[in-house]
This record gives structure tokens, C-alpha cells and sequence, in this order.
């Protein structure tokens, strides 16, 4: 049975690892490059393979035990991949998106030095996330979390020549471990409460052993969102991902695009059970992705940086994503996720295709008149674009409208659900347009050298049919996993008509505000939108409200503590001992003649003691 074939998707890219690891950089770029882009192509035939099989079965969730991690006493999780529709579908986006990146990625890092460890940490980078959607178990998914976490620090920080690469890869590394705390701590609760990890065993237990709305299953809930909004780059942990634009755009693509900041939504969907349980952590992730929405997209609208741009579109429409799985939207959730990931893989791709042809340069402000001269990449962008605004027939329109719409019916607060939403859906359309107009378009100001080849265009053409036709695979697979069997939902009547309108304005208004930008210059150069303009390129000042409050403080601590003083207990013995030693060494002074007064001594001292004078 093709399905028994399940264990060589998470292996293959693992032992690409394994080979380039082992080489040291010893090997020429040919060789790198086929292990490296094509472990993961392998994993992705593996994964047609099996999908083909599942999808024409009986579509029953498949288990398959490699082996048992540890034992001790009654715990005893083993290493056991699990598939079913919501892992087929990560599985497909992960190998499939994730080998066009590293194929990308073969002529985008060509001029770069260590050639070989970009590709190791990038498979590395696959395995762990290939181990998270397939393990059965929550420590497994921990292991695969981790292990992304681990590859996410190595890839941001990869050119590391630069100290602020590293200061983002530290930052990314830090602020998403304060999610990772929380995730461990709700898996820990878990096992207390229920006596096991395992995921299936854990949904099904849940709803006997808790009520609706039970104390417990709250805590938990809220507990793995921490650990959620980490990942995912959502509120309040949302800082990290516009600095991990320090990576090379195909880690962009690959990790803060299409798999890796998606793993939040993956894991709110596998546990959908215990938020059903839990309604007010269920709200609460709702709330998370509403803010996160609109907060992302209008930062968006002011930044300058190319990959900038697209971070904050990350998180916006990851967003989306959460606000979809709070008001019970799960399938839209997913299907969203899919779409997000083709559409935002071509724009990153894309706007490194840019980069690499204007020298590195990702200020939008001195690009200008590039549709011309790099026709694929422009094409390719609007492509990208039309998907992320939502324009009706592409993939975006889809998925991002079935959340809009069924954030409308959430109970009485959906249609402020709703509203936030399409406001932010027209400020996409909005900070779309500024990107496109600004970069594509005007008067040259950096002459472009187009060095992509059929390696690097190749991918983007294959994105970009995906970004229009992704939108018509449908959501089948997810019918026997999550509670609303598959089902986007369909609206009918004038709400359907607004919602697919709503970006269609905003593209018009971004044509006004600037295509015509004279006529608005005297309104942008007032104080007050320039304060605000300032207000917003800073992300909402998230950085500067944490560093005032934990980072400064925390620092001048530490600066006061620098000699830590709970070690001076320990560095007090260790001087003292050195102190008592010195003394004792003084008393080896090579000298016969003080040996031997000293031999008298003791042994005058010895009989006094036997004759008992003292």
C-alpha cells in the first residue's frame, strides 16, 4: 500500500540534511543543490503518492509506528505519523510550495558563501516541520516545533556577517520562546488532567472527562494559544517577524510565508475539540486574529522595505486565519492557509527576484519603472497581488471571502467581526497598490541585471497558476477532521456582493491616493498624518512600548547583577579554597632544613600529646 510509504516524506529531507552536513561545504554547488532542492522534490512526489492513495480510499485516518521515543513507568509516547485530511493538506504545502522555494533558492543564493549550510539548515527546516503536522502525539508536534524554531533562528541569522542579521535571529529566537513556555506548560496541564499526549486519545477524552466551558479546558485552551500567537507571529508576540525579513528572501518565502508561521493555525485546528469545549478561549483567538488583522495591514501601508510590506501582510492575513478559527470557520481557516501559501510564496520569490536584480536594494523608493525590464517578476507580482487583495476568481477571493462571510453569522458580535475585517481587506487593497505603483512603475532610478534562470522563473510561473486556479482544489480532505465537515459556507444576497466589492474600491482609492498623488501630497505632508505615517512604519510602536517596559528594565538589572550575586556563594568558596591553598603551598618551599624543623616540630608536639602535658 503506497500509504505505508508515509515515513520517506519527513525522511528524505532529513537525510538531504544528513549528506550536506556530512560533506562539510566540501561539495560543488551542483551536488548541493540536487540533495538540497531535490530531497525535498522527493518528498513531495512521496507525498502525490500517498495523497492519491488516501484521497481514493476510504479517507480514515492512517497511523504508522516507527518506533517508541522513551518509557518510563506508564509513559510511553512513541514515534508515530498520523494521516489524515488536515495533515494531507500540510503535507502538500509544506513539500510542494516548500521544494518550488528550494528550487528558487539553487540560483537565488548561487553568488552566496555557505552555499551547502543554507541548504542543510533549509532541509533541516522541512523535516521538523514534516514532523509536527504528522505526529500523532503532542510531543511529537512539540519535537517538530521546536525543531522549527531551532532552523527559524539558524535561517534568519544565516548571513551573520551583518550583526543586525543576528540581532533579528535572536530577537525571532527569544520572543517566540515565550510562546514555546506557554505550549509547554498547556502540554504539561494536559497530561495531568487527562494521563496522556496523544491527540486522538486527547479529543476524545476531553469531551467526557470536561463540561462546556470547564475551568480547566479554558486554561489549556488559552495555554496553547499563547504558544500559537508565538509561532504565528500574532498578537501580542507579533514583533519578530518584520526583523526576520534579515533572512534571505527564499527563508522569507518558505518560513514566514507558507509553512512555519502557519503552524499556530495548524495546531488551534488539530485541537479544535478542547476550543469547542473552552468558548471563551475560543472568542479570545478570534479577538487575536481580528486585531492582528487590521493592526498588520495598516503598518503595512507605511513601510518602505519591499519584505517589510509582505511581512505585515503575512501577518495580517494570518490573522484572518485565527479570526476564521474562533468563529468556527475551521475549514475557511485551512483553506485560507493553502492559498495564503501559494500567492505569498510568488510574492516573496518575486520580490526577490527584484532584489537580486537592483543589487540588493529592497527600498521600494529606489525601484520604479521595472515593469519593463523584468516582465516575469512584474507579472508574476500583480499575479500575487490580485490573490492577496481578494479580486474576485483568484485563489484569495475564495478563501478569504468564506472567512469574511462566516465571521458575519459569528453570533452577535459577527458583524463587528466582519467590519474589521473588510476594512482591513481594503487597506490590503490599498498598501497593494502603493507596493505595485511604487516599485514597477515611474521613472527608473537603479538600472536592473536580470540573473534568474529557468531555476528561478520556473518556480514563480508554477506559483502563479496556483495563485489564480488554487482557489478550485477545494476542501474535501478536511470533511472527516474538522466540525464543519469540510463545509466553507455560502451567503447569499447583498452581503455577498459587498464583501467581493470591498477590495475593488480599495484598488480604486490606491489608484487616487497614488497614481494621482499630487493632488493628495498637501494631506500626506500634514504633521499630523506624517506623526501617524511615523506611528504606523513603527508597527504601532509594539517595540517600543515592550523595550520601555521589559527589555530596559530588564537590562539594567542584569547591568546591576553583572557579577550575579547569588554566584558569590560559589565564587566566595572557590576564592577561599585558592586562599587556603596558597597558604599550604608556602609551606613547600624545597628547603631540607625547614623540612626537617619541621619533622622535630610534629614530632615534639606528637609526644607532648601522648604524655599527656596537653
Amino acid at each position: 500500500m503506497t500509504m505505508d510509504l508515509l515515513w520517506l516524506i519527513p525522511t528524505l529531507p532529513l537525510l538531504g540534511f544528513s549528506l550536506l552536513v556530512v560533506t562539510e561545504g566540501r561539495l560543488s554547488k551542483l551536488p548541493v543543490a540536487l540533495i538540497g532542492a531535490g530531497s525535498v522534490g522527493a518528498a513531495a512526489a512521496v507525498t502525490l503518492m500517498v495523497a492519491l492513495d488516501f484521497l481514493h480510499g476510504t479517507q480514515a485516518p492512517f497511523s504508522q509506528t516507527l518506533w517508541t521515543w522513551m518509557r518510563i513507568g506508564e509513559f510511553a509516547p512513541s514515534i508515530t505519523l498520523s494521516l489524515d485530511g488536515l495533515s494531507l493538506v500540510m503535507l502538500g504545502v509544506i513539500t510542494g510550495v516548500g521544494f518550488l522555494i528550494h528550487l528558487y533558492a539553487t540560483g537565488y543564493m548561487a553568488g552566496e558563501a555557505g552555499y551547502s549550510r543554507f541548504f542543510a539548515y533549509m532541509n533541516l527546516f522541512v523535516f521538523a516541520m514534516l514532523m509536527l503536522v504528522l505526529g500523532d502525539n503532542l510531543l511529537v508536534l512539540y519535537f517538530g516545533w521546536e525543531g522549527v524554531g531551532l532552523c527559524s533562528y539558524l535561517l534568519i541569522g544565516f548571513l551573520h556577517d551583518d550583526p543586525a542579521n543576528g540581532y533579528a535571529a535572536r530577537k525571532a529566537f527569544v520572543v517566540t520562546r515565550v510562546g514555546d513556555v506557554a505550549l509547554a506548560l498547556g502540554l504539561f496541564l494536559l497530561y495531568r488532567e487527562l494521563g496522556t499526549l496523544e491527540i486522538a486519545r486527547v479529543l476524545a477524552d476531553a469531551r467526557l472527562v470536561w463540561p462546556d466551558g470547564s475551568p480547566v479546558c479554558t486554561v489549556i485552551a488559552l495555554l496553547l494559544l499563547g504558544g500559537a500567537v508565538g509561532k504565528s507571529a500574532q498578537l501580542p508576540l507579533q514583533t519578530w517577524l518584520p526583523d526576520a525579513m534579515a533572512g534571505p528572501t527564499p527563508v522569507s518565502a518558505l518560513i514566514h510565508a507558507a509553512t512555519m508561521v502557519t503552524a499556530g493555525v495548524y495546531l488551534i485546528a488539530r485541537m479544535h475539540d478542547l476550543y469547542q469545549l473552552a468558548p471563551i478561549a475560543q472568542f479570545a483567538v478570534a479577538v487575536v486574529g481580528c486585531a492582528t488583522l487590521f493592526i498588520a495591514a495598516t503598518s503595512a501601508l507605511a513601510q518602505n522595505d519591499i519584505k517589510r510590506i509582505l511581512a505585515y501582510s503575512t501577518m495580517s492575513q494570518i490573522g484572518y486565519m485565527f479570526m476564521a478559527l474562533g468563529v468556527g470557520a475551521w475549514s475557511a481557516a485551512i483553506f485560507h492557509l493553502m492559498t495564503h501559501a501559494f500567492f505569498k510564496a510568488l510574492l516573496f520569490l518575486s520580490a526577490g527576484s527584484v532584489i537580486l536584480a537592483l543589487h540588493h536594494e529592497q527600498d521600494i523608493f529606489k525601484m520604479g519603472g521595472l515593469w519593463r525590464r523584468l516582465p516575469i517578476p512584474f507579472a508574476c507580482m500583480t499575479i500575487g497581488s490580485a490573490a492577496l487583495v481578494a479580486l474576485p476568481l483568484t485563489s484569495g477571493y475564495y478563501s478569504k471571502d468564506a472567512i469574511l462571510l462566516a465571521s458575519f453569522g459569528y453570533a452577535s458580535d459577527g458583524v463587528w467581526f466582519w467590519a474589521i475585517g473588510a476594512l482591513a481587506s481594503f487597506v490590503t487593497a490599498l498598501y497593494t497598490v502603493r507596493m505595485i505603483v511604487v516599485a514597477f512603475f515611474g521613472k527608473a532610478k537603479i538600472e536592473p541585471h536580470d540573473h534568474s534562470g529557468i531555476n528561478m522563473s520556473g518556480p514563480l510561473l508554477i506559483l502563479a497558476a496556483l495563485s489564480i486556479f488554487g482557489g478550485f482544489i477545494g476542501l474535501a480532505p478536511l470533511a472527516l477532521v474538522l466540525p464543519d465537515g469540510g463545509v466553507e459556507g455560502h451567503h447569499e444576497g447583498a452581503l455577498v456582493w459587498v464583501t467581493a466589492a470591498v477590495p475593488i474600491v480599495g484598488l480604486l482609492v490606491g489608484w487616487l491616493l497614488f497614481v494621482r498623488f499630487d493632488f493628495w501630497r498637501p494631506i500626506v505632508d500634514m504633521v499630523y498624518v506624517r506623526e501617524l505615517r511615523t506611528f504606523l512604519a513603527r508597527g504601532w510602536a509594539f517595540d517600543v512600548v515592550y523595550d520601555a517596559l521589559i527589555v530596559k528594565p530588564f537590562v539594567a538589572v542584569a547591568r546591576i547583577n553583572k557579577n550575579d550575586i547569588v554566584d558569590l556563594i560559589f565564587t566566595g568558596t572557590a576564592a577561599l579554597s585558592r586562599t587556603l591553598h596558597g597558604w599550604l603551598a608556602e609551606t613547600e618551599s624545597g628547603r631540607i632544613r625547614w623540612y626537617a624543623a619541621n619533622m622535630a616540630a610534629g614530632v615534639v608536639v606528637l609526644l607532648l600529646f601522648v604524655l599527656g602535658v596537653w
